[in-house]
């Protein structure tokens, strides 16, 4: 496994990114992604740190010592430590950090049992399964199409869409666009593939593609979003950008210009079955739901503190409207918790008996945790309050003689100084205020997918497990009871008194 150098020597291949018109010749020391590959780094270390690897880490039936969620689980034991293990790496960000190397785990640690999908690339899912368990690299995902004109099918996009434009005899040259690479300057490998059934169109098998690409490959670009992390180095410190400052993940689209991929990176390839059913057949959507859930666990626990400690500070933890809005934070943080521990401890059977993270749960997880999120922010704003806009403009107001007094005399809180108070509140902030907050909020919102799609995908998983014909049989067994003539059951009907 990498170590942290390791990692950021990794990174120094050539690779093509642009932020604000700039190509970056070395992400690891660019104001942009610098502190947010160092959190990266800090966690590949962690893998070797002897006081984390009985929680961190595994030996898989390779015997290569792994990250736990990147090892095939046995039985519900296996996915609560790899739930352990998630928990254990997200708290080196405070639930702040998405996509991190282990995410990807929810696709590549099941590539050994489920490797007879990949009909005709078997042997390449079991090669990527043990590179992935033996290196593991950081791996980033573009299964979504560009935003462009989406009520055209694929074969109709096709100067913009993935899709095959040459084969060859040791492997396929690709073109077009994909997005949100999530953190994927910082990555090793884009994995690409579609999410959900495709339209393809006039017998067009181009975009029925699964493979992995270097980052490094020629023709392959990253586009940036802008970097919260630059605008944090160049508008303040960690004091006032405590998050934004070292836990972006920075989003790109990845533009694949005529890009080589070799056989042995390919999955899927002129498959409309396998690529369109690659999200629900590899079980990939109850472990990112896993991975998910678990990091989101961790996130409010950090915002649930974070509420404690801020209602603390202004004397308003007394109130009694203020502890019912903790106390509505912290049944939010329990219930997402409780849903993670369902996943592991009562899971499904999936291909080959492997035992996958409990699909109900994954469902109502996918559904609920935007709606946390919001309601926590919103919880937020409501108690704190004011208290988010009138913080100084920066620490520099601190470090002024002339204004320092009165800083120290009016932003102070109960029994914690100003300096005390700021920092807290623009730890707050940060987490829902800034661009870096906005983003979060966007991101909890999208996570597991569009809004209607998760709703869908828990009413289909209710029919497809047959949970929907008991509801209704439950119905049916009520209704049963009586008709037009009064009760049919013997419990309810009136008894004819019998004579002696």
């Amino acid at each position: 496994m990498f170590t942290g150098e390791q990692y950021l020597e990794s990174l120094r291949d050539g690779r093509v990114v642009y932020l604000n018109g700039e190509k970056i010749d070395d992400v690891t020391t660019h104001p942009a992604y610098r502190n947010s590959a160092l959190s990266y780094a800090r966690m590949y270390d962690a893998l070797h740190d002897p006081e984390k690897q009985d929680v961190l880490t595994t030996i898989n039936e390779y015997g290569d010592r792994t990250h736990r969620f990147f090892s095939t689980p046995r039985n519900a034991e296996d996915l609560l430590g790899a739930r352990d293990a998630i928990v254990e790496w997200s708290k080196l960000n405070y639930g702040f950090m998405g996509r991190t190397p282990d995410y990807k785990a929810s696709f590549l640690g099941h590539l050994e049992a489920y490797s007879d999908y990949y009909v005709g690339f078997e042997e390449n899912a079991k090669a990527w399964y043990r590179k992935a368990g033996r290196e593991m690299p950081f791996v980033n995902h573009t299964v979504i199409n560009p935003q462009m004109d989406r009520s055209k099918s694929l074969h109709e996009n096709k100067e913009v869409f993935v899709r095959a434009i040459e084969e060859r005899d040791d492997g396929i040259v690709v073109s077009g666009a994909k997005m949100v690479g999530t953190a994927a300057a910082l990555t090793n490998y884009n994995f690409v593939a579609n999410y959900g059934p495709k339209e393809l169109g006039e017998g067009d098998t181009s975009h029925a593609l699964i493979f992995l690409v270097p980052m490094n490959a020629p023709g392959l670009k990253m586009i940036s979003r802008q970097s919260y992390e630059l605008n944090a180095k160049t508008n303040g410190s960690p004091f006032d950008y405590p998050l934004s400052s070292r836990f972006d993940e920075n989003d790109a689209v990845i533009v694949l210009d005529n890009v080589f991929i070799p056989w042995e990176n390919v999955l899927a390839y002129n498959n409309v079955e396998v690529s369109n059913g690659f999200v629900p057949e590899t079980h990939f959507v109850n472990r990112f739901s896993f991975h998910g859930c678990a990091r989101l666990g961790v996130k409010l626990d950090f915002m649930t503190g974070l509420l404690m400690k801020a209602t603390e500070a202004s004397g308003t933890h007394q109130f009694r409207g203020v502890q019912a809005n903790i106390g509505e934070v912290v049944a939010l943080r329990n219930m997402i918790w409780s849903l993670s521990d369902t996943m592991a401890m009562n899971p499904d059977v999936g291909r080959n008996g492997t035992p996958i993270p409990n699909g109900v749960a994954a469902a109502a997880y996918r559904v609920l945790a935007p709606e946390v999120w919001v309601k926590v922010k919103k919880i937020f704003e409501q108690v704190v309050a004011g208290g988010l806009i009138q913080l100084p403009s920066s620490s520099a107001d601190f470090l002024n003689p002339e204004i320092r007094p009165y800083l120290d005399q009016y932003y102070k809180g109960t029994g914690v100084t100003a300096e005390e108070r700021v920092k807290l509140l623009k730890m707050v902030w940060d987490a829902i205020g800034t661009e870096f907050g906005g983003r979060h909020e966007l991101y909890e919102v999208n996570y597991a997918g569009n809004h209607e799609n998760i709703r869908l995908e828990a009413m289909y998983h209710s029919i497809g497990s047959g949970n929907a014909e008991s509801f209704k049989s439950f119905v049916d067994e009520a209704m049963s009871d009586y008709d037009l003539n009064g009760w049919t059951n013997e419990v309810w009907k009136e008894k004819v008194p019998t004579t002696n």
